[in-house]
Order: structure tokens, then sequence, then C-alpha cells
């Protein structure tokens, strides 16, 4: 799907809702700092909890976005913490992460790697940030990454976990190969796409510090949307562990919200849902939209990769594991592409948290393609669709889960093509071998969803790496 309205796509919330984003500006904010309405849209939960969801332009997760406009983002938050760090930047040669990809029309390369005396730890969060915290790592040499997951891996302990109050899914789970990781004596830096109370970071740093005390931590976020008593709170949470704890962002802001506004939500979700017509199901109301065409085919390529990388950081993925990875992403480029017409538009699709492979494979088909490549990602978030401009998520399509979990629904947002759109001609899904499953290819399955609103369909399949802990030295892996 493409856009091509200039609407802001928190309009049509803000009418109905009167939820609105205000930007503060504190002392020394970097002249080029963006504004909230710059990085995000609005849509509506449905959620209890919350009403509203603050939508990306710029992570890749419910609306597809050029590839390298992700990678820039995730760059230019990882220079800003290497700056409050003290960090030495190289220049632009030395810089590790996919292509180095600038954003479109930005001008601005994500020019430097930091080195510190001693790298940071850089853990993300499951399942929007898992990209993004790997982009972050990127920027400093030497640093180590991992994830949150809420995939549950038997066999492998856990160290950690903690709870996201207001997400559809709460938990968290730590499940790092080698536990050592926390012993070393750097920076723990916590990434995460929105900083809205602080609270999720903070008991993060709780569990953290309760099994390895340290004296720095910092959190990364691509929005700031902190009121005064969370500031605060942070704040007062270093002085109670007797550490630093330091908070870099984007953009900051808050979000207004009116004190009804989760009743407004509810009614507005119900009188969207009520709205459909019987016989004609709108897109609005989250179902998968009618195909355009006779059906499109299906291409399952198995990745050419190395049994010892990592597909991600959900166990931990090692600086010295990132040439390993671009080689084996330049490889899967070169698989998936073969056939393409050089004016394809292609959407790479992650799947949930297994982000960061295949937004390294779209930097790599952006690059080498003249055709335009977007990117995006599969949620377990289930959010209001309005096939209307100056809303964020215009279509939505409902599938099974199909890897660890059985029951529920999952959702890829924008990618079916609203009203008067061309769809894509190629979605290339992305999934590791464990989510390769009979349920991502039964009818009613992920695969068809995609296949009814586009082209065609390659499934990529990523090998998942997983720690032997029982019978190995932390820190062995096996392929499967």
């Amino acid at each position: 799907m493409s856009r091509t309205d200039t609407t802001w796509s928190g309009t049509w919330v803000t009418e109905r809702l009167g939820i609105r984003l205000v930007d503060t500006a504190a002392p020394g904010t970097p002249a080029d700092t963006p504004h909230l309405a710059d990085l995000a849209g609005l849509a509506v939960r449905r959620n209890p909890r919350r009403a509203h969801l603050i939508v990306s332009e710029v992570l890749g997760k419910h609306i597809p976005v050029d590839p390298r406009t992700v990678y820039t983002a995730g760059w230019l938050l990882g220079r800003r913490v290497a700056e409050l760090l003290g960090a030495k930047l190289t220049d632009i040669d030395a810089v590790p992460g996919p292509d180095r990809a600038p954003a479109p029309g930005s001008g601005i390369p994500p020019a430097g790697v930091a080195h510190l005396p001693e790298p940071p730890l850089v853990v993300g969060y499951a399942e929007t940030a898992t990209a993004l915290g790997h982009v972050v790592a990127d920027v400093f040499a030497g640093a180590d990454y991992l994830h949150s997951t809420r995939r549950p891996v038997p066999g492998v302990p856990l160290l950690g976990s903690f709870d996201e109050t207001h997400s559809h899914a709460t938990e968290h789970l730590l499940l790092p190969a080698d536990p050592g990781w926390l012993d070393r004596p750097g920076p723990l830096l916590l990434v995460d796409d929105e900083l809205s109370t602080g609270r999720t970071a903070a008991a993060t740093i709780r569990a953290l510090h309760a099994l390895r005390p340290r004296e720095h931590y910092a959190i990364a976020a691509l929005l700031d949307l902190r009121g005064g008593p969370d500031q605060r709170m942070l704040a007062e949470l270093g002085t109670e562990l007797g550490a630093r704890v330091d908070v870099v962002s984007l953009a900051a802001g808050g979000v207004v919200l009116p004190d009804d506004v989760l009743e407004r939500g509810r009614a507005l979700v119900d009188a969207v849902d009520t709205g459909r017509p019987p016989a004609a199901p709108r897109r609005s109301g989250g179902r998968s939209p009618a195909p355009r065409r006779a059906p499109s085919d299906v291409v399952r390529v198995d990745a050419d990769w190395p049994a010892d990388l990592p597909d991600g950081g959900r166990h931990g993925f090692a600086a010295r594991h990132r040439p390993a990875l671009a080689k084996a992403v330049s490889r899967l480029a070169e698989q998936v592409a073969a056939g393409f017409p050089d004016d394809a538009r292609i959407l790479v699709l992650g799947t949930e948290e297994f982000m960061y492979a295949p937004l390294a494979l779209a930097c790599r088909l952006a690059r080498t393609r003249p055709g335009p490549v977007r990117f995006s990602s599969t949620t377990r978030s289930p959010v209001l669709a309005v096939d209307e401009p100056g809303y964020a998520i215009r279509t939505t399509l409902t599938f099974p889960p199909h890897d660890h979990e059985t029951d529920g629904v999952r959702y890829v947002y924008n990618v079916a093509p609203p009203d008067a759109a061309e769809p894509f001609d190629r979605i290339v899904l992305v999934v590791d071998r464990t989510a390769d499953t009979p349920r991502l290819w039964q009818d009613d399955g992920l695969v068809a969803a995609l296949r009814a609103v586009s082209g065609g369909v390659t499934v990529a399949v990523v090998p998942d790496l997983v720690p032997v802990v029982a019978t190995a030295p932390a820190g062995q892996e096996v392929a499967r």
C-alpha cells in the first residue's frame, strides 16, 4: 500500500476522541529535533486499558515504510545515546549496519560508529522495538544485543521477567544464551519505541539491578511522552539504586487525554463495528478485504544461513556476528528477488518480534533494486481499522498465530490496499523456522491472507538458533 495523501494520520482520532500530541522542548534540545507528528500518528486500540495507540511512521511495525527510513531513525537515536555517553565517533566507512542506509531525501547519512572503553549491553523490547534496539546496538563498536521475548523456549532458563501493564500481551521474558553478559561492567541501554510512563523501563532496571548492580543505565526511545511525575519517578529510581539513569529520545512531548477517553474509545469502536453492512464487511471493521485479483503465486525459499548465526537478539546477538549477518542477508536478497521485475513494488514483512533480519533484507533490496521497497511486520496487538484519510490504520488482515501459540488472533495492518490504492506486486514474508508451521500455510493462515491482496508471496524461512542449555556450556547454540 502506498500513501498519497498528506493529511496527518492522527487527525481522525483527534477530531473524535479529543486526543492530541503536544511537543515539548527542554533547554539544550537539538535544533533538528522532529515534532511528534513528524514521527507518529494515532489509532484506536481494541484494549480496555488504553484507548489510543501511537502509530510510528518510522518503526516499520504498523505502517509499511522505506526500510532506510526505519534504519536511519534507529541510527540517529543511537547517535544521541552515544553523544550522551561521551563516546568517540569514527567516520562513515566504519558503519557496520545494513548498507549504511540513509533516509530518502534526508541528506543525513547515519555516519559514525561509537567507541566506549566498555561497550554497552543493549536490550530492546518485544515486540515493537526488537529491530530498533538492534539498530541502536549497531551504532556501538563491540556492543552485544539482547531483546525481551514473549516466546518461551523449553529448556532455556529464564533470567528475568517483567510486565508491560498497558500492552495487549503484557509479559516480557529475558532468555539469554549466556547470562554472563549481564556481568560486564559497561552501561546498560534499554531501547523502546515509546516511553509513555517509564514504568516498564523502571521494572526492567529493578529486575536487572537485582541480578547485577551497575552504575549507569540509559533509556532510549523514539518518543518520550512522560509527564512530570513520571520523569521524577525515574530520577528517584536512580537515587534509590545509587545509579545514574538517563533518558534519550528523538522527540519529546505529551499526549492530552480527555477524562472519559476510555469510555469514548469503547463507544467509538462499537460504533464502527456495528456500522458494517452485514452483507459486505468493511475493512474498517478489521476483517480481511475481498481479493482484488485471482489468487497469486506463492514461492518458498529456505535461506542460505550459517548454522551458527543467530537470526536476531532473542537469545543474544554478539557484535562479532554482524559481518556474517550482512553476508547472509546479501545472499538471501539474491534468492528472494530472482525473477522479480525491476519496477516491482515489494513489501518485506517481518513477523511479530522477528524484525531485524527482515529489516536488513529490506534495506539490501532497497539499495540494489530500482523499484520501491517497503518494510513492515505482523503484530499481536488488536487495533481498530478505519479506511479514512487522517487515520493511521487503514486496513487489517487477521490470521491465527503460527508459532508456539495456538489460541488468539494475529494482525497485519496497512498491507491490504485501501480503496483506490494499488496492491504490492510482491510480498516477501520472512519467518523463522519455529514459525514455519502448518498454521502458517492453512486456508485461513497468513500466507493465504497475503496472497489474496498482492501480486504474489515469497516466504523466506530463516533458521532460528536455540541455546542448548541442559547439555552444553552457556552460550553454545544449535540451529533448528
